[in-house]
């Protein structure tokens, strides 16, 4: 149920010495502008929707089924939100939950971490969120990383996100930091945006001076220009965890990104990381999207272990899910991790997957979502 598609030694060491732990689940919420873009992301059917998706799978993710919710679900153009099955699996298996807020426009109805983070402009304005914001969530997220790491030595932290449009600041900070990531990024659409993607990066490295690239760029002020609140806090958090426990990236592109921003700071920074302790775990969806180039972008970032569950819907009797299977949504909100976390250390096998997923669908067929 679990393939590893780069860095097979690295990956493989790292399932091996793994399998007889339990799981912490943490997930950072963040908002960038950049999702309001119309057309630039699938995770909310209007600009309008996309501004509280995070919100809204932060409330779904902890209190699971609900006859009602003070904010639901977004409608998608087709298929159902991945918080799903993240839902499904930490609430079958009791694993802890940590929410972060990096960043919203509200704050969330259920129990979170308030990191004291801002919304971030969209990326076109080459001014993001400002420097010293950028500095106080890095520190937020060092300090969390320790933290969690001391309260669960023997474990290792899913560390997710929620960010709609992060695929496109991924993209942003990928080319920044000097890797021609264009047309390998993935989306929640069921063919990538490429072009229109590239349109807004190009514009807003340019405006920051960061385009063409040709020099060494801080890895502080590039997230500063064109990045998200998520990134930061999650390499921060990575950082210190490592030290003690595994840490996989939840999420494809985005945590791709994460994991290069990490390199980035080690060595501008001379910033301590196990990075033999931290692999990006996402979804069969996402690595096998023809539309992208997840693994190529994985090897182009070098010493990643690329994970993938290879879960599948094509089997659902639900059109929700069976529209992943037609590439629609692929992954988000820890979904990928945690299916691996499933599998590795509870034993869980595609029936049981499906079965455990399709069970929380089936119990919310009559409420408000």
């Amino acid at each position: 149920m679990i393939q590893v598609y780069t860095q097979q030694s690295k990956g493989n060491q790292w399932l091996e010495f793994h399998q007889n732990s339990y799981p912490v689940f943490a997930c950072i919420l963040g908002f960038t502008s950049t999702g309001l873009i119309p057309g630039i992301s699938a995770a909310g059917a209007t600009p309008e929707d996309r501004k509280y998706t995070a919100i809204a799978d932060a409330e779904f993710l902890v209190k699971g089924v609900q006859s009602h919710y003070q904010h639901p679900l977004p409608p998608l153009t087709k298929g159902v939100s991945p918080v799903f099955i993240t839902r499904a699996i930490l609430e079958a298996l009791n694993i802890p939950i940590y929410l972060f807020n990096a960043g919203l426009p509200l704050s969330p109805s259920v129990p979170n971490f308030n990191l004291k983070g801002i919304t971030a402009n969209c990326l076109t304005t080459g001014k993001a969120l400002p420097l010293t914001v950028i500095h106080h969530l890095f520190q937020q997220g060092l300090q969390w990383g320790e933290k969690i790491a001391k309260k669960y030595p023997n474990s290792y932290l899913i560390l997710s996100e929620c960010v709609v449009g992060g695929t496109t600041t991924a993209l942003a900070i990928l080319t920044g930091l000097g890797f021609n990531a264009i047309g390998k990024v993935n989306s929640s659409h069921s063919h990538c945006n490429h072009q229109q993607k590239w349109s807004i990066v190009q514009s807003g490295l340019t405006k920051a001076g960061f385009y063409p690239v040709f020099r060494p760029i801080n890895p502080f002020s590039l997230v500063a220009a064109v990045g998200d609140p998520m990134q930061i806090v999650a390499a921060g958090m990575a950082i210190t965890a490592s030290h003690k426990m595994g840490v996989i990236l939840s999420g494809g592109t985005q945590m791709l990104a994460v994991y290069a921003l990490i390199k980035a700071i080690v060595k501008n920074f001379q910033k301590h990381a196990n990075l033999d302790q931290i692999i990006v775990g996402t979804t069969r969806w996402v690595v096998e999207d023809s539309t992208g180039d997840t693994i190529g972008l994985a090897k182009m970032i070098s010493g990643v272990p690329l994970l993938g569950t290879q879960l599948s819907f094509a089997e659902s009797f639900y059109p929700q899910l069976s529209a992943y299977e037609q590439g629609f949504v692929k992954e988000g909100v820890g979904s990928g991790g945690c299916a691996i976390a499933a599998s590795l250390s509870y034993q869980w096998n595609q029936e049981k997957l499906l079965r455990t997923i399709e069970s929380i669908l089936s119990a919310r067929k009559d409420c408000e979502y």
